[in-house]
């Protein structure tokens, strides 16, 4: 065991929401401590639509949830710039749809303080050529698209930049309690198999769904019911708005523009908490959302699939409803002190993407009254690192038509390398990923492997889904680390992750794409042989 470390916050969970409270405790001079099980967006905050909600989804059933989106939402577009395409949204009334509903959303829009516009059905069209030709309504609202990958880092960029220190796959294995205090944490190297201890007064808990598990380790039950959301992505951008079936929130009728694709969901299911670290689509659910979204935007039906994913909501319910009856989407921030008699411990949870900032500013603020610190939260006015000069990259990628570094960087783009002819070279054509940004997202970004290199720089997310870039980028990480045997493995890795996108979806010309690829890797390349040569201890 390693010699012990402290702090004065540990954070568990290197979400969004982890990445917001460490940049927000960093930001008012503590020591902070990060801990992630796996990569930064490891969970919900990399599984999702990319959707930067305007609260108009909630403003019917949910006015606190749509009030906290809608404020968050003008914060995000001052200092996250980077990270947004302003797409603005449509909710759209089909044929099938009540438009009497459409005066109720757009009330309760107003009540929340969110901005509509109605719109005819031509001006619409004209908007939205995508759009079902027979659509009876829709309402202008200002959503937009938001990378959750860039927003994340953004965050964890600038928590290290003001001395927070953040550790990627370390797994949390206990929590230290003495006389009714937590005290710290012990968590174990998921890649050495090394264990050490942590301490630290204040434990702030922002593991999502897995949070429950954290609590537990200290006596303390929270009921969360996981709600599964099961989305597809299509291959090419097919709506230029965000848009929305204006209803009250069901299965399917979200189609988010995101780059240079399409996103669909998404599905909502609760499942049983044991079965989160295994998730499955199913084929009842891509039926679904197939069906859906042809009903919304037709040419969906022409379009091909490239992935299918999920991921999981951290629902939480009430102490007055442990059933689960009546849960909200808004933010939830427990003190284990004054609810269990546990000190030392704080819980966050709920809430969306769009809302983490809010999040990680009440569970600091309850942090720093316990450690009598002063300092307010500076994060609602503080750009991001990438967004300093208040412009969005994000604006470009509709005259563009393409990805580029500035778009997931932001201003920090400047410092990828570039002097050298071989740095400005791709290695994924796809999603135009160059040599000289995979060395930054090694040097600048901490990727220590290939499925940290996709989520830092999106590289095989592409047409491709990895089957020409994969190989390269693995060479040039074995170059760049010197670990051949380690980047060979870590192919076998991404490929892998990259089939579990795939197989839902597995039918006609993916089918086919599917197997060339396993002709390259596994018949042309060896990749199966050479792994199980290295498992039985062969050269």
């Amino acid at each position: 065991m390693a010699k012990d470390e402290t702090y004065d916050i540990i954070v568990i969970g290197g979400g969004v929401t982890g990445a917001g409270v460490a940049r927000d405790c960093a930001l008012r001079g503590l020591r902070v401590l990060l801990l992630e099980q796996g990569d930064y967006n490891h969970g919900a905050s990399g599984r999702n639509h990319g959707l930067m909600h305007s609260g108009a989804r909630y403003a019917v059933t949910d006015p606190e949830s749509a009030r906290e989106c809608v404020e968050e939402n003008a914060i995000l577009r001052r200092i996250a710039s980077h990270c947004i395409e302003p797409t603005d949204g449509l909710f759209v009334t089909l044929s099938e749809d009540d438009l009497s509903y459409q005066q109720t959303f757009v009330k309760a829009c107003h009540a929340s303080g969110i901005k509509t516009e109605v719109l005819s059905p031509s001006l619409a069209l004209l908007l939205e050529p995508s759009l079902n030709p027979q659509v009876q309504g829709a309402v202008r609202v200002p959503d937009a698209s938001i990378d959750p990958f860039s927003l994340t880092l953004a965050n964890i960029v600038d928590a290290r930049l003001h001395g927070a220190v953040t550790l990627t796959h370390h797994t949390v294995t206990d929590l230290l309690v003495n006389n009714g205090r937590v005290e710290g944490v012990r968590a174990i190297n998921c890649r050495t198999g090394e264990s050490q201890e942590y301490h630290a007064p204040v434990t702030i808990n922002a593991a999502g769904i897995w949070g429950a598990s954290i609590v537990r380790h200290a006596g303390i039950d929270i009921q969360m019911f996981p709600a599964k959301g099961t989305m597809l992505i299509y291959s090419k951008r097919v709506n230029q708005m965000v848009l929305n079936r204006c209803r009250k929130p069901s299965n399917a009728d979200i189609l988010v523009p995101d780059g240079a694709v399409s996103v669909m969901g998404t599905t909502s299911d609760h499942i049983a908490l044991d079965t989160i670290d295994a998730l499955r689509v199913t084929d009842a659910e891509v039926r679904l959302l197939i069906s859906e979204g042809e009903r919304m935007v037709p040419s969906l039906s022409s379009t091909r699939l490239l992935r299918a994913f999920a991921g999981v909501r951290p629902l939480i319910a009430s102490d007055n409803d442990p059933e689960g009856r009546s849960i909200s989407r808004g933010i939830v921030c427990l003190d284990h002190a004054s609810r269990d008699g546990m000190e030392g411990l704080i819980t966050i949870t709920g809430g969306k993407l769009i809302t983490y900032r809010k999040m990680a500013e009440l569970a600091t603020d309850l942090a720093c009254s316990k450690l009598g610190v002063e300092v307010g939260c500076t994060t609602a006015t503080t750009p991001l690192p990438g967004s300093e000069n208040g412009k969005s990259a994000r604006t470009n990628y509709i005259a563009s038509r393409k990805n580029t570094a500035a778009n997931r960087h932001g201003s920090r783009s400047r410092q990828i390398p570039a002097e050298d002819t071989s740095d400005r070279t791709f290695v994924c054509e796809c999603e135009h990923v160059s040599v000289g940004e995979v060395k930054y997202a090694i040097d600048q970004l901490h990727a220590i492997d290939l499925v940290d290199l996709l989520r830092r720089t999106r590289m095989g997310m592409g047409m491709c889904q990895g089957k020409n870039c994969s190989c390269r980028i693995a060479n040039l990480m074995a170059r760049l680390t010197g670990d051949t045997a380690q980047a060979q493995q870590d192919l076998n890795t991404l490929l892998d992750e990259r089939w579990k996108g795939l197989k839902p979806i597995a039918w006609g010309q993916i089918l086919r794409d599917t197997q060339l690829t396993v002709a390259i890797y596994q018949g042309l390349c060896g990749l199966d042989k050479a792994i199980a040569g290295r498992k039985e201890g062969q050269p």
